[in-house]
């Protein structure tokens, strides 16, 4: 009875990593909802492709203004209030969008959105930064972040609840998803230095290959000092767009150029999805695989990374597309390297920065990521208006990103190693 017992209490860390996931999955929900009835309620209520644009935009800016605070306020407030805070303001905002009827009421909720979910990145590879050691933190970021895309995946049976009850209620219920997440993880977590089910040899554990902790606060003008805070901050600018555009049109992309209608938007977004789940987890995997060869932490991670930087690439391939389920093929492969790509970048932070800052990082990273977003999304919009909607040129453009980020990445930090 003693051992199995004690091997229950030694994997609470994958518990709380199941509990980063479903945040991350109610996360994705609300952010996709609006993209995937795009079709819908601009036939409702007379959208252009650049109102589109800067309803999207209005979610990035409030996404980018309140990333750095969010990773501030999550170091500070801990992850346990700090996070139950977040979903409970993300999950409000969302629920908001069913009182919309402009573009400028739409733009509002996007912002308040985007402005309550910053903290979601923070707060959950602050949490894989406490709860795992660092040969564990690729795998345990990339289960996490497959969240995202199974987020992604609920959230394209949202036109059979439209259709049925109304665009509202698919606001509503999603929005309800977030404000049963928080009962569990308000009574249930605690940081693993005091959480009861922890046993001695699971806190060693998460303890076996990790710097002492340290004490204290870092100044944003320290943390400007790190290189790998710049390295984060180029590749989550330099990469994020392509995902946000992803996020944003590609259900509007195969309505306007496979005349996909609401109803069987599932299958390829489903398709999509899938492949980015297996990436993110495949793109945590492989670090591991790499370190168990004998690979140094820093050839593993750049391996890692180049790997997924170099499966993005085929993407440019949809100049020569013209049926829909190549192209799905090749989506596919750019979403699953983009989360792969993302999981091991996320975790570039507590590879490079120490752990007290990992939060405020990520948070300065979001905000790049979320100003490149901004930039975006407004002359995607005008492009599709003024081009007759040719997406073939953005998909070439967002598959060098990666390859130019990596290199980016390289040159900034050379060699992996923690400056705190």
């Amino acid at each position: 009875m003693t051992a199995p017992a004690t091997r229950l209490r030694h994997q609470v860390r994958w518990w709380v990593c199941a509990m980063l996931f479903f945040a991350t999955t109610i996360n994705y929900i609300d952010r996709q909802i609006l993209s995937i009835l795009k079709p819908l309620l601009e036939d409702e209520f007379g959208w252009s492709e650049a109102d589109y644009g800067w309803i999207a935009s209005a979610f990035t800016f409030g996404y980018a203004i309140m990333m750095p605070i969010a990773g501030r306020l999550i170091d500070r407030l801990g992850t346990r209030f700090g996070y139950a805070l977040a979903v409970a303001l993300w999950s409000l905002a969302s629920v908001s969008h069913m009182f919309a009827r402009t573009v400028v009421q739409f733009g509002a909720a996007r912002f308040a959105l985007g402005a309550a979910e910053a903290a979601n990145f923070p707060a959950a590879v602050r949490t894989v930064a406490d709860w795992f050691p660092q040969k564990e933190r690729s795998l345990a970021t990339g289960i996490f972040n497959s969240g995202s895309n199974v987020g992604l995946v609920i959230a394209a049976g949202a036109p059979f609840v439209a259709l049925s009850l109304g665009w509202e209620a698919a606001f509503l219920m999603t929005g309800g998803l977030g404000l049963l997440w928080l009962a569990p993880w308000l009574l249930w977590y605690r940081p693993p230095d005091t959480h009861p089910r922890v046993s001695p040899a699971e806190r060693a554990h998460i303890r076996s290959d990790q710097p002492a902790v340290a004490t204290g606060r870092t100044r944003y003008v320290e943390l400007l000092g790190f290189r790998g805070s710049w390295a984060f901050m180029a590749g989550k600018f330099m990469t994020d767009p392509v995902w946000w555009f992803f996020l944003f049109w590609i259900p509007s992309f195969l309505n306007s150029s496979y005349d996909v209608d609401l109803t069987a938007l599932g299958p390829p977004l489903l398709a999509i999805y899938l492949a980015a789940d297996v990436g993110s987890i495949g793109g945590g995997w492989l670090f591991k695989a790499l370190r168990a060869r004998g690979w140094s932490a820093n050839g593993a991670r750049k391996g890692a990374m180049a790997a997924c930087a170099l499966a993005a690439t085929p993407i440019m391939g949809m100049l020569f597309v013209d049926t829909m389920w190549p192209a799905v093929a090749l989506i596919s492969c750019a979403a699953a390297a983009h989360q792969g790509w993302s999981a091991n970048l996320f975790t570039l932070v507590s590879d490079t920065t120490p752990k007290t800052a990992v939060a405020s990082v990520v948070g300065m990273g979001g905000l790049a990521g979320a100003v490149g977003g901004m930039l975006i999304a407004p002359v995607v919009g005008y492009w599709l208006d003024f081009s007759g909607a040719a997406y073939a040129p953005l998909f070439f453009v967002g598959g060098t990103a990666y390859l130019l980020a990596f290199a980016v990445i390289h040159l900034l930090v050379p060699k992996l190693e923690s400056e705190g």
